[in-house]
């Protein structure tokens, strides 16, 4: 079934510890089956010439004994089936993850976080369950169904074609009310998901919340999505209200007849009284898998629900692949050439480009400035395929940009964006990101080159110091500059600062810039900024506007001729006037 191909391989690749544990299973039902024939020969026992209390004790000593043995060996196969569950859900868990990280980002623009935490959470528990307790039940309704029939057969065929008369409204009470479950925990695990979303962002924008007074409007989208989730549950909660009791019902009309007709077979010396004992033990058993195939039926909607939603987030194939790469090319040096580029993000949506070309020989310095939405970004993110851009327009290092394989295209290619992700974690790490193995040494002087060394030594715990979710605890141009040590340490072939020195004061960032220049000789560095001032080094500044690039030069040159860069230059020195 293809809901559960996803799962089957790793089934299977538990398979051993699943046949073991159902194995003990099979062995733990047939000791529990024994028991009432023992019942019975004990009973039929009282009447016979020369029984005495001895052989009762003898008779229960015979139970107990069954009974440790089902206690142990019960042990062992919940180990190993109920353990094999979570080593399952930990295969999963870990599958849907990898398969997250194998996604383009345009995939998580229009996915919320606490959607895909409720795969990961909720439903993967559901998954579990049925892997757990699917096994133990399907086994149990097998044994205990077909061995029990035989047994109560061999007592008593008219007992028995009496006792299974209502048992065929349990098929029709089952399928009719697992559709119905399947159909409520769908929207239960959605209303879920939809939660934990409303959750993750109001914790995350609880500051904007707070500089903004929204604290009552806030708890108010929560409280609703809390009531929706309440609501949904309540309507499952329903179908199991009418579910459970319904088959009780029919059971106990199974019992009421074996004990109108069992006992008067009974008193009529049809069977004996051990008889009559055993078959309605029997029948308890008979009953269990018509109890235990209702539980299942629970267990398998909510399982197979879940998987469908996981199925879902399996069904999305990453829009950034590898394109027949040639593995030969291992490194990049860094020579960069755009030839006629146009693009647009969809079929229907405005160009970006219209036939634009470049060329940044290694070891330059490219500057790229222009207005406001004219592109900047959306350059950078084609040059590291965040976009595929394309046939034959880009090449690095000659080779065409669909022939470098995305590991060293990202592993060459490094950028440092405006919008920094820390993790909650030391500096250190924070910056050792991309260089695990780097010695203290290397991350200090990456700092250093960074400008930001001063200041973490000033932390309570200079560089063991744990900083908050997204680095909350430190200042913007902070946040900056320890993202620009990050990608310093990675040394890379092409360094790209995308407007990463925005919140970092002109002196600093002259400071960064000069230092950049002196350590990165050989190698390309691309800078997108808006203030001009930090362009004056640059090799090359290429001038978007209109889908265009307007003009191109260096500092000097573009200052030499009245065009749109000498007005960006212009406007800032009057504003720096100004705030003087």
């Amino acid at each position: 079934m293809k809901t559960f191909a996803k799962v089957s391989p790793i089934l299977k690749k538990n398979w051993f510890r699943i046949a073991i544990g159902l194995f003990l299973i099979v062995v733990v039902d047939v000791l529990q089956l024994i028991v009432p024939k023992v019942m019975q020969k004990a009973v039929d026992s009282l009447e016979l010439p020369g029984f005495v209390q001895s052989d009762l004790l003898k008779f229960s000593l015979f139970i107990l004994l069954i009974a440790v043995l089902i206690a142990i060996i019960r042990f062992f196969w919940r180990i190993l089936l109920i353990g094999n569950a979570w080593i399952i859900d930990r295969d999963i868990r870990q599958l849907y993850y990898d398969h997250l990280l194998t996604l383009s980002r345009n995939f998580f623009n229009r996915s919320k976080t606490g959607d895909l935490m409720a795969y990961a959470t909720n439903d993967l528990n559901a998954v579990r369950m049925l892997a757990g307790f699917g096994f133990v039940i399907i086994v149990d309704v097998v044994v205990f169904s077909i061995a029990s029939m035989v047994f109560m057969v061999n007592i008593s065929l008219k007992l028995t074609l009496l006792a299974i008369i209502p048992m065929p409204v349990l098929t029709v009470i089952i399928i009719f009310f697992g559709r119905s479950i399947h159909r409520h925990f769908r929207r239960v695990q959605k209303s879920f998901a939809s939660l934990s979303g409303q959750v993750q962002e109001s914790i995350s924008g609880i500051r904007v919340v707070k500089a903004f007074v929204q604290e009552t409007a806030e708890l108010q989208k929560v409280s609703r999505s809390a009531y929706e989730y309440v609501k949904e549950n309540i309507a499952l909660v329903k179908i199991f209200g009418l579910f459970d009791p319904t088959l009780f019902l029919v059971i106990s009309i199974s019992m009421g007849i074996v004990l109108i007709y069992g006992g008067t077979y009974t008193m009529l010396g049809e069977i004996t009284m051990g008889e009559f004992i055993a078959f309605f033990s029997y029948l308890g058993m008979f009953v269990w898998p018509m109890i235990a195939i209702g539980w299942f039926v629970n267990l398998y909607q909510r399982g197979r629900a879940s998987l469908l939603r996981l199925n879902s987030i399996f069904a999305e194939n990453p829009e950034i692949t590898d394109e027949n790469p040639d593995f030969s090319i291992t490194t990049l040096t860094g020579s960069i050439r755009m030839e006629e580029l146009s693009f647009r993000y969809g079929e229907k949506s405005p160009l970006i480009f219209d036939n634009i070309s470049f060329e940044v020989q290694q070891g330059q310095t490219l500057a790229v400035v222009g207005r406001t939405g004219c592109g900047k970004t959306t350059l950078v993110d084609l040059l590291t395929r965040v976009y595929n851009p394309p046939h034959d327009k880009i090449f690095i290092d000659d080779h065409e940009i669909y022939e470098i394989s995305l590991n060293v295209l990202h592993s060459n290619l490094v950028t440092v964006p405006q919008d920094i992700f820390l993790f909650s974690d030391t500096v250190a790490d924070n910056i050792s990101l991309g260089k695990p193995e780097a010695t203290q040494k290397e991350i200090e002087t990456a700092a250093e080159f960074a400008q930001v060394h001063n200041e973490i030594m000033e932390f309570e715990k200079a560089y063991e110091t744990v900083i908050g979710e997204r680095g909350v605890t430190l200042s913007g141009g902070q946040k900056q500059r320890l993202a620009i040590a990050r990608a310093l340490l990675t040394d890379p072939g092409v360094l790209i600062l995308d407007d990463a020195l925005s919140a970092v004061d002109t002196k600093t960032e002259k400071h960064i810039l000069e230092h950049l220049i002196n350590i990165r000789k050989g190698k390309t560095t691309i800078i997108i900024a808006h203030r001009i001032s930090s362009l004056q080094h640059a090799d090359k500044i290429i001038v978007l506007d209109n889908k265009k690039i307007a003009e191109t030069g260096t500092h000097k040159e573009l200052l030499a001729v009245s065009g749109i860069y000498r007005s960006l230059y212009e406007k800032q020195k009057l504003k720096e006037k100004l705030e003087k």
